[in-house]
């Protein structure tokens, strides 16, 4: 099943259906109301930019609603186009729903046509598929692969160079097996890695971006209107402003000087040189503005007309109000003044200073990220100053800087120290960089573990479909080419171990660096694809969508439940959420024995959902996501969402030790209800409610002294929150009081006379915490 947690997907237009019942269908109302906001967007928009990335997106939404209206398209399949086997890479827009067209689709690239050129064959995919199986093109695969010198940036893109590198192993038969899967596509996709310049980077440091995506987000930005208006203030108007009031000043203390009338036509003169020039602040065209006052009155005057009664009383008002806020013009305060707003307005602009981290970047490998992110962020040179008029020294500032140093090239552990990883999301990300090199290590001929870890990269950019019914989405063994050289692994390389070291480095980091988040379905997906590797039985599972959700489980979220109650049981976790985890465990004896009695799986783990529900207290799949939710998350927490697994089964164990996770946690809870408002959003509550749960996990595995000092330091944490966390929490805490001491909560959830409550994060009523609080 597709698992985007907290996105709205399509809502279900047939009845409720078992895994074994007739198949349920999407309604396109979601594709509908995504073409109207594309609309919208690409009419009324401001920005250019956004406008015509509206336009695309508006494309893409007809295309899928068309699809559907001709039945060409299965929303919810693993084959959604018609014609189009599971391990073609789809075109997927926001849900899930696939577009009709093929990543590796469309009109010839450039580099496709170049090829097409240097061999001399028709510009066509089918031609170019054709050269490549001859012996010259074969040879030029052989140099890209010896080289490195290429890309793949969608899966389909590596297929080519695997049937190159078979032939060139003698494997001839797993060539021509899989030239005939490819065959009848080679008309429509593009099977030819792209030639670059430079190799893959090395294994074993990953970067958040490359240094051409930090240049082009440098490039991208502008001056901030705002600050250069109040340089401009400060620079120009100010002094402008100065020199009027002095010029005033002399005729109001009746002896100006005989140049009085030239100095005031020369004032007149520059502020119509200004205006034209200087465009930004306008404040001075305001006509009530102190300075439109005295430009008023000087053009009178200078027209040798006396200025008008409320003129005159303006103007009097103008000058002694400019005096009183700031003193004359020249005087002491006045002169200080002056010379710190000039310093300020002095100061390089952003907009400069990236201009010359821009400069520094184009030096390095636009490819890949970098090893050295303070030589480009270092303060201005001498040279650099001569050459851009930026002031000698000026430091970069603190935006700029964290933009470069997404471009980090350094181990992942070190990306999460320094802040450039600051989520389990964007963890998520980078994780496929690093669990590429650990598959590809599998295979001992460097050509082939380059062009398989390239492979993987780009298979982790596939977006999920939207899929029901409990099927699950195309994994990297399907691919043709993967299964083609799957003999070429090397069972003694160690790919076991290895898998099971990155498995439980990767595993232990986002446990320790983001205790209080769930851990997010993407690198869920990772996870998994380590654990079958190291053939460890890590039955990862997904977080489910409320609104797709089918009423049932797949077979290993019992698996991973049994899991937990191996580990949990008689713990903390185990009373506070009351737990039958005996109850569990003869569950997953039974689906045990079903499954060896019938000769196959279970499709799905039906007592499972059904204690779900019954601990919910819905009857399983809802039409209400909210209902549905509270399913989802009993079967989170019986199953620890991934935690026991990790602990249990891959054996991690934090460096700080599961008692500071569980402080961690507990200070992640009361930020997220600080944030709360007077009606806190269900979302703010459901993220409260997660990192509240995995609390509660690292205390249970927290030796019992341990405990009791969490326990002992939340009582006191919590005095120094303010008033609005300790009134919103005081139901929970009273509610872990009260099952630390031993006692239980009734079947609402409540206890000790409804002072104590179980924090959970889906209500399908109006959830306790959205009650006024008095603080």
């Amino acid at each position: 099943m597709n698992a985007h947690a907290d996105k709205q997907l399509p809502n279900r237009s047939a009845s409720k259906a078992a895994p074994d019942t007739a198949p349920v269908s999407v309604s396109p109302a979601y594709a509908e109301s995504r073409l109207a906001r594309a609309l919208r967007t690409s009419v009324l928009h401001e920005d250019t930019a956004t406008r015509e990335r509206a336009r695309f997106r508006a494309r893409q939404w007809r295309q899928v609603l068309s699809g559907i209206g001709a039945g060409s398209l299965a929303v919810g399949s693993r084959t959604p186009v018609a014609g189009l086997p599971a391990w073609v890479t789809p075109d997927v827009v926001t849900g899930g729903f696939a577009t009709g067209s093929a990543t590796a689709g469309g009109p010839l690239l450039p580099y496709e046509e170049e090829a097409a050129l240097l061999a001399g064959v028709p510009a066509t995919r089918s031609a170019l598929f054709a050269h490549f199986l001859t012996e010259d093109g074969l040879a030029r695969l052989w140099s890209l692969l010896d080289s490195g010198q290429y890309e793949v940036r969608v899966p389909e893109e590596a297929a080519l160079a695997t049937v190159a590198w078979l032939v060139r192993a003698g494997d001839f038969d797993a060539a021509a097996e899989l030239v005939t899967a490819l065959r009848p596509f080679a008309d429509r996709l593009r099977f030819l890695p792209r030639p670059t310049d430079r190799p893959r980077p090395a294994a074993g440091t990953v970067h958040r971006r490359t240094v051409g995506d930090t240049a082009a987000a440098l490039a991208r930005r502008r001056p901030g209107a705002a600050v250069e208006t109040q340089r401009e203030a400060l620079a120009v108007w100010a002094p402008f402003a100065d020199d009027l009031l002095t010029h005033r000043l002399e005729a109001v203390s009746g002896t100006p000087g005989p140049h009085w009338h030239a100095d005031g036509a020369a004032l007149l003169a520059r502020y119509g040189s200004l205006v034209a020039e200087h465009t930004r602040c306008t404040k001075h065209l305001n006509p009530k503005s102190n300075t439109a006052v005295l430009l008023r009155a000087l053009e009178e005057e200078l027209a040798g007309r006396a200025p008008a009664p409320r003129l005159a009383g303006l103007l009097r008002v103008a000058v002694s109000t400019m005096v009183a806020k700031r003193g004359a013009p020249g005087s002491p305060g006045h002169t200080r003044l002056r010379r710190d707003q000039a310093a300020q307005a002095a100061l390089p602009s952003h907009h400069a200073l990236a201009g010359l981290v821009l400069r520094r970047l184009s030096r390095l490998d636009p490819a890949g990220g970098t090893a050295d992110v303070e030589a480009p962020l270092a303060p201005v040179d001498e040279r650099e100053s001569l050459e851009t008029g930026l002031p000698v020294g000026a430091a970069v500032p603190t935006a700029i800087g964290n933009c470069v140093r997404a471009a980090l090239s350094a181990p992942l552990e070190e990306l999460v120290a320094r802040g450039v990883v600051p989520s389990a999301e964007v963890l998520a990300e980078l994780v496929p960089q690093l669990v590429a090199a650990v598959s590809a290590d599998q295979y001992t001929d460097e050509p082939l573990r380059n062009l398989m870890a390239g492979t993987y990269c780009a298979f982790r950019n596939r977006r999920s479909l939207l899929l029901l019914n409990l099927q699950h989405q195309v994994r990297i063994e399907e691919l043709p080419w993967l299964r083609a050289v799957s003999a070429h692994r090397d069972a003694a390389a160690g790919a076991q171990e290895q898998a099971e070291e990155a498995l439980r480095r990767l595993g232990g980091l986002a446990v320790s660096a983001f205790p209080a988040t769930v851990l997010p379905n993407p690198l869920v997906r990772e996870l998994s694809h380590l654990g079958r590797q190291a053939e460890l039985g890590t039955p990862f599972v997904e977080e489910l969508a409320a609104d797709i959700f089918m009423g049932t489980f797949t077979p290993k979220f019992l698996v991973a439940a049994r899991i937990a109650a191996d580990l949990l049981e008689g713990s903390l976790y185990e009373r506070y959420y009351g737990i039958d985890f005996a109850r569990l465990r003869r569950m997953a004896v039974a689906q045990a024995v079903d499954s060896a009695q019938r000769g196959r799986p279970a499709r799905s783990a039906e007592e499972f959902a059904r204690l779900c529900a019954e601990r919910a207290g819905t009857n399983g799949a809802s039409w209400r996501p909210a209902a549905n939710g509270k399913v989802i998350e009993q079967a989170q927490i019986l199953t620890t969402h991934n935690l026991a697994t990790l602990a249990a089964r891959v054996k991690v164990a934090p460096v700080a030790g599961w008692a500071a996770l569980a402080r961690d946690c507990f200070d992640v809870v009361c930020r997220l209800v600080n944030r709360m408002a007077d009606r806190p959003m269900l979302s703010t509550i459901k993220d409260t409610a997660y990192a509240w749960r995995q609390m509660l996990f690292h205390l249970s595995l927290c030796e019992d002294a341990e405990r009791a000092a969490v326990l002992e330091w939340i009582e006191a944490d919590i005095l120094r929150r303010p008033p609005l966390v300790q009134a919103r929490l005081e139901p929970a805490l009273a509610g872990l009081r009260l099952v630390a001491a031993g006692g239980s909560f009734g079947a609402d959830g409540t206890g000790d006379r409804g002072r104590a409550r179980r924090l959970l994060g889906w209500s399908t009523d109006e959830h306790w915490m959205r009650a006024p609080t008095r603080c």
